[in-house]
């Protein structure tokens, strides 16, 4: 029988206030030292041990951790516990080493030295091998120590438990720096920008603004921890490339009396122009590293542009898309390419731009990308519609003083994400206990997210002038103006985000639940109260708290790994060695498409703030139109979907299609190639494409997951945070 409160008889009634070891206080709740004596075996002692604890602290309104860990000891002692009394002690004890050796920045510099796999191999797209991603790393290892010691011990050490994780702490809290955005190009390139010793002024052409524009993403990247995002780069680039279009008429004028003829010619030259510098701006961020020691993690959103010149734009991504890098024609990493579709514009054969769709279709069969957003279906979710900000995060609908709809220019100070599994687990079955818990951790989440405000916050606009005084953030601040107002009034977003609710489903009510409909509306009610508290910190803040579907690239691992730890190994939850990334159907089975979507399509209505929908194929080369035919189905249910298909290649013997796993990692099935000077090995790791064959295997999973055709990016082989 499953454990509750209502099975404690109360003799005695309990303190009020609980005060944590970091002097938070909170309320006193019974059901915490349930969950202590059930992990040490003592659940049928349970009630008498808690009555004895709480009978020595009966005269006390609030208590201390440590007066109730002191009195534990004492109870277990006088009931004839006294083993269980000393394995307590030591594991508190392990844990207080463990928190001194994870903010002691020597132990973690040590572990760097030695090479350690969790450290060195940080994610899919940044060579550990390399110089300046090794200072990285080595600032990081800082970084991390430092943060755990500046935030409030009692979250620091829920980070450690598993309890949540506190992201991206190599960067933040010790840096106050900002996560993901959504780059203001028009006012940068319009008006111009500061980048060192360098005054830029307003482009001239349209490869002059490309090649601006991958200066303001290195050194944007250079200045957050997160992805940054390029909106409508097709109508962004139209002005630019029309200057080029004039010049060309202008010089034609000298040579061609004929004026449709002079109208030809300088459109011929303009549409040269356009690829090139697109094809300029695509080898220019995969030869760009940020300070961070990888290549930016850049997005650009395209599709909605109607003129001739916007078409080209958008001609021009896509076709030197499918042309590939080099003389290999590998695939490109980056940027991630999100494509928009939209109807009476380019959905359906007669639409002005359907032309291009079928573009955006054979490209995505062919290097995975572009990625589709469902214009109407955004507008609806989020309130108005933009690419997302990184892989996933949006923003939601916001206007400025003047009711005028901004959406570039903003930005994500950070996430926060609660272990969902972990809940369930330790609810042992119990939907009540299970609430419970839940809301303690939601008000844990609540504490960590404000103080990643707070210190978000305390950032000055010349710690990094590109975000802050040149425009990449919109309004242009002065040195020693408070970066706050860039923030609040719901401005920017902060985002709680989860992991796991297949595992949660799992746990209450087996593991083939997807079509259990009960079971469905239970984790659709876990992500309802998830957004039900973002909106009652928003109001109570004023900055958009936002419910954020986590990537979850490390985090599949890691908080299996730590639950795995505490519970052991169960079937179907921490057995497999992942959880699953967000609300994504069991990565296990092989769903068609059409009940993917139509499974997933319920849980972004509440989690708005980053979500993504895949499906997995064969390849899809010959037949296009099955693709073609998937976009148009979820056209109205879901509003932003990606593509996962095998695209390797080998240039040994010229294979095309999905390697195979072995041990040492993926390799042609063909001729066994595996070395990435001469096959390309291109995966979906969580939000971007990467490429396992740069970096060893992370917990042999490279060769689990694929060796069951999983969706890799459930899997979650990326090993960043």
């Amino acid at each position: 029988m499953a454990m509750t409160e209502t099975m404690v008889e109360k003799k005695v009634q309990s303190p009020a206030v609980f005060i944590k070891r970091g002097g938070e206080q909170v309320t006193f709740e019974r059901f915490k030292l349930q969950l202590i004596l059930e992990r040490m075996g003592l659940k049928e002692q349970e009630t008498k041990i808690i009555e004895t604890v709480i009978e020595q602290l009966k005269e006390k309104k609030a208590v201390s951790a440590h007066e109730v860990h002191r009195e534990m000891i004492v109870a277990l002692n006088q009931l004839g516990f006294a083993k269980e009394a000393i394995k307590f002690l030591q594991v508190y004890q392990k844990n207080e080493k463990n928190w001194i050796e994870e903010t002691d920045p020597q132990k973690r510099l040590e572990r760097l030295q030695v090479k350690d796999p969790s450290l060195v191999h940080e994610n899919a797209n940044k060579d550990s091998n390399v110089f300046n991603t090794q200072r990285d790393l080595t600032a990081g290892a800082v970084g991390k120590t430092l943060g755990l010691k500046m935030m409030p011990e009692y979250i620091a050490k829920a980070h450690l438990r598993g309890d949540i994780h506190y992201h991206d702490l190599d960067y933040t809290p010790w840096s106050p720096m900002t996560n993901c955005c959504l780059i203001d190009f028009k006012e940068m390139l319009n008006n111009g920008f500061k980048i060192g010793n360098a005054e830029v002024e307003s482009p001239h052409s349209i490869q002059t603004a490309t090649a601006q524009m991958a200066q303001i993403i290195a050194n944007v990247a250079s200045s957050q921890y997160g992805g940054c995002s390029a909106d409508r780069v097709d109508e962004l680039l139209a002005p630019f490339a029309l200057r080029n279009y004039h010049k060309h008429l202008e010089a034609a004028a000298e040579y061609i009396p004929d004026e449709a003829k002079r109208k030809e010619f300088a459109q011929k030259r303009t549409k040269k122009d356009i690829y090139d510098a697109m094809q300029g701006l695509e080898y220019e961020i995969n030869t760009l590293f940020s300070s961070q020691g990888q290549t930016p993690f850049t997005t650009l959103g395209f599709g909605l542009g109607t003129s001739w010149v916007e078409r080209e734009v958008q001609r021009a991504i896509l076709e030197v898309r499918i042309k590939g890098l080099g003389r290999e024609k590998r695939t490109a990493i980056f940027p991630k390419l999100v494509f928009t579709l939209k109807k009476g514009l380019n959905l359906k054969p007669g639409d002005p731009n359907y032309a291009l769709k079928k573009l955006a279709v054979e490209c995505a069969t062919k290097r995975m990308y572009p990625d589709v957003l469902m214009y109407d279906k955004i507008k609806e979710l989020t309130g108005s519609f933009k690419v997302p900000m990184g892989c996933r995060s949006f923003l939601q609908g916001w206007k400025d003083e003047n009711g005028q709809e901004v959406n570039s220019g903003r930005m994500n100070l950070g996430v926060v994400t609660v272990n969902l599994p972990r809940i369930a687990l330790e609810s042992n079955g119990d939907q009540q206990l299970f609430w419970k818990i839940f809301k303690e951790k939601m008000a844990l989440c609540k504490n960590a997210l404000v103080f990643k405000v707070g210190r978000v916050k305390e950032a000055l606009p010349e710690n990094a002038p590109i975000l802050y005084q040149y425009g990449a953030f919109g309004k242009r601040l002065q040195p020693g103006e408070s970066v706050d107002q860039l923030f609040k009034e719901r401005r920017a977003t902060v985002s709680l985000g989860y992991i796991g609710l297949y595992e949660v489903g799992t746990i209450f009510y087996g593991p083939e639940w997807e079509q259990n409909k009960e079971a469905h509306d239970f984790t659709l009610e876990i992500v309802k109260k998830m957004k039900n508290s973002c909106v009652a910190w928003s109001d109570e803040y004023d900055y958009h708290f936002s419910l954020y579907s986590t990537p979850s690239e490390s985090l599949t691992d890691r908080f299996c790994v730590l639950d795995t730890k505490r519970f052991g190994k169960i079937k179907d939850i921490t057995a497999k060695e992942y959880y699953t990334n967000s609300f994504h159907y069991d990565v296990r089975k092989h769903p068609s498409p059409f009940e993917k979507l139509k499974f997933e399509m319920d849980y972004p209505k509440y989690a708005s703030g980053g979500f993504i929908h895949y499906c997995e194929y064969p390849n899809l080369k010959q037949n296009p139109k099955a693709l073609e035919a998937v976009w148009d189905w979820a056209y109205d249910k879901v509003g932003y979907l990606g593509t996962n298909t095998p695209i390797d290649h080998c240039f040994k013997c010229d294979f095309k299609g999905e390697f195979k796993a072995t041990a040492r990692g993926f390799e042609c099935p063909e001729c066994g190639n595996h070395d990435p000077k001469t096959c390309d090995c291109v995966k979906r790791t969580c939000g971007y494409l990467g490429n396992p064959l740069q970096r060893p295997m992370v917990h042999g999973r490279h060769v689990e997951i694929a060796s069951r055709k999983k969706n890799l990016f459930n899997g979650a082989i990326n090993n960043e945070e």
